[in-house]
This record gives C-alpha cells, structure tokens and sequence, in this order.
C-alpha cells in the first residue's frame, strides 16, 4: 500500500512538473492558442488605393500556402484582412475590431502612411505589435517613442530615396532645373524632405517648383500644367497612389513636356502604373529598386520561379509580374520568419523582441546585397537600392548597389 501510495505521488509529482515546464516553454498572449494564431491588417481593397489590394490578396494566398504546409510551428495562421479603403477614420474602426473583438497576436503588414499613423498611438498604448507595416516614412524608425510600431519598406525610406535620387541628379546634371509633384501628406513630405536635403546647398537655385495634391483630388491636371510653366528638365513623381502616379505619366507625356523623370518607388508597378498611364509614356523612368522584377532575364532565377510557381497556385488571378504582388510575397515571408522565431512563445512582446532582434537576414526577392537588420534601437528594415529606367518593356538595372544616408 505504501509503495503504491509512493508511486502514486511520484506520477502527480511528475506530471505536475511536466505540466509547468510545458505552461513555461509555451507562453500565449492574446489570439493564440495551441492549433492557431490569429493576425490582422487593414488593406484598401476599395478606395483610390484600391490597387495596392492585390498586396494584401498576396499576403492572404502566401499564408493559405504555409497553412496547407502543416503552418508555423503547428500552428495555423489565420489571418483577418480588412478593407479600410485607404481612410484613417475608416482604418481607426477597423483596427479596434481587430484588436478589441478579433484579439488578434499582432497587427502585420497595413498599408499606408496617414492610415498607420492614424492608429499608431492606439497600438503603442495597447502594446500590439504593429509589424511591418507599409510604408517608407522616415518617421517609423522611432522606437523610443513608439516601441511596437515598425515598417518593411520595398526600398530606403522616403527621406533616403528623396536623398539618394537627388544626389543622382546632381552627379549627372549640376545646372539641372528641378520641378517636385507630391501628395500632401507624412509621406509626400518625406520624400520632398529628402529631395531637399540632397540637393544640400543648391536647393533654392535647382529646385525652381513644387506642386502638392490631395489623396481624394480627381486629377492633377493643374498642378502638372503650373510645374511644366515652370521650365524644369528634371521631374519627381512624388505621387504615392497608383492613380495620381499614373495621371501625372501620361500628363507630362500628353503636354509634349520631356523632362528627365524620377518615379516614387512605390508607383513602379506595371499593371497598376505604367500600363494605365501608357508604357510608351512610361519610357525613360527612372525609380530605385530593391526588389527583383519578373523578367526575361529573371526567369532562370530559382527564388523567381518559386515565386512564379507560388503564384500560379495560390493566387492566380493575380498578376506576378506586379510589384505589390512581389512586395506582398516578401513581406509575408518577414512576418512568418518572425513567427517561427518566436516559437511557443507566442505573447505580444516575445513577437516584438523577434521583429526587432533580425541580423542578416535575406528575404526572397530581395536583390543581391539587400538584407535586413533590425536591433532594439534601429528600426529601418531596408536602406539599400539600385537605380533602374523602364525601357518602354521594363524595368533595368542602370547602376551599382546605392546605400541609403
């Protein structure tokens, strides 16, 4: 009797001690539980956005895939995409649904400068990991003030591309006259913020006009027109939406207006872009990349025919050769990097620890030399590019790796 009593003890003692170190080893914050874990966004899938939806199409199809391939360290990825039609009032709502009803793990990959920053001191008082959100603004970078906010960024933030670009200017046409069109709002200003600084001491002889518009204006008719009065050779696209880049395209080109253009880098896409505005309208761009292209010359690339095949499967409606389809693949990657990182440790700050301790890592589709490195303090994913010109069919590599200020 005793020695029954004694092993019974011991099993209870065992189990007890098994049931901790497993409650130690696996630790669950909100939206997590041992077969699920549910994450958030907001997309505009309406709206004047409307077409950075197939973004948000491709994040959604990628984690269908990895769902199908067994998950991330078991777990099924559920992932609740909201359409917030590229309105913050609209995000606002929309956010607190995912946080408030949904309790989703995190925030991943919403779109938008004015939308993110509409909810971003919700989200730092909330302490949800607001991770890899979608945009370049400089301002992201901030994680003394805003510890859970962080962007993945398809090329150098707003500031260094409006920095790098200018400085090409400058190398290739000292005495250039620079005219700037750019949507009136965080985004828009950090590219101009970034122009300006480039230009350095010859900002107030070179650049000779600016125009800004707002996200909701029918065209940019008249701000093009004020801006080709104006006798600049040198033009920067600085309209972020797909829309306005494409009205301002095929306006210069309608005006007869030739000027050496540089296009925002989030506008570069193809089917959302250059096909609306024209591609003969298109030709002679010039933009930064940081991301690989489907091309011809990419076809043999293993991590493109991946890609191809991925898209074939899980999405294929969609269009492959479209940069946010090709930004969405890449992203989607990040946050499931982060989430296998995390392990069983799936609360809100283990999330963010993992988000902000990446050293060297290479994301599909990234080009050569581009890696990601984050740490406590330094919150910029991507700060390298190459400068590329559309040739009327696509897009090509016109100089060596540039790195960001």
């Amino acid at each position: 009797m005793k020695k029954s009593l004694v092993l019974l003890s011991c099993a209870m003692l065992l189990a007890f001690v098994n049931a901790c170190s497993r409650e130690e080893a696996s630790k669950y914050g909100p939206g997590v539980s041992d077969t699920e874990i549910k994450l958030g966004n907001t997309m505009p899938y309406s709206g004047p956005a409307s077409a950075i939806g197939a973004l948000g199409r491709t994040i959604s199809a990628y984690f269908e895939k990895v769902n199908e391939n067994g998950g991330i360290n078991g777990r099924q990825v559920r992932l609740i995409s909201l359409d917030d039609s590229y309105t913050p009032p609209k995000t606002v709502e929309q956010m607190r649904k995912l946080v408030e009803q949904e309790e989703v793990a995190a925030i991943v990959a919403p779109l938008g400068t004015p939308t993110n920053v509409a909810v971003r001191d919700y989200l730092n008082q909330q302490q949800v990991p607001h991770l890899f959100l979608i945009s370049a603004a400089s301002f992201w970078n901030d994680p003394e003030q805003y510890p859970w906010s962080m962007s993945m960024t398809w090329g150098p933030n707003y500031q260094s591309e409006g920095f790098i670009q200018a400085r090409y200017v400058l190398n290739n046409n000292p005495d250039a006259r620079v005219a700037v069109i750019y949507q009136n709002d965080d985004g828009g200003k950090d590219l101009l913020s970034g122009l300006k600084a480039g230009l350095g001491d010859k900002v107030d002889t070179v650049l000779v006009a600016e125009a800004s518009y707002e996200v909701t204006d029918p065209t940019i008719d008249s701000q093009v027109i004020s801006l080709h009065a104006s006798g600049a050779d040198t033009l920067f696209i600085y309209a972020i939406t797909p829309k306005a880049c494409s009205q301002t395209i095929r306006k210069v080109y309608n005006l007869g207006w030739r000027p050496m253009r540089f296009l925002f880098s989030g506008c570069v896409h193809p089917k959302a872009v250059l096909e609306p505005a024209g591609l003969t309208a298109s030709k002679g761009l010039l933009s930064l990349r940081a991301l690989k292209t489907v091309a011809e010359e990419t076809q043999d690339d293993p991590i493109v025919q991946e890609y191809l095949a991925f898209m074939a499967k899980y999405y294929p409606e969609g269009a492959p050769e479209d940069g946010y389809s090709i930004y969405g693949y890449m992203i989607a990657h990040a946050i499931a990097e982060v989430i296998t990182r995390a392990g069983d440790n799936l609360t809100r700050e283990n999330i963010m620890k993992q988000a902000t301790s990446l050293t060297d890592v290479s994301l599909p589709m990234l080009m050569p030399g581009i890696l990601i490195n984050t740490s406590p303090t330094d919150y910029a994913t991507i700060q390298d590019a190459y400068m590329m010109k559309f040739d009327g069919e696509g897009w090509r590599l016109i100089g060596d790796l540039l790195r960001g200020n």
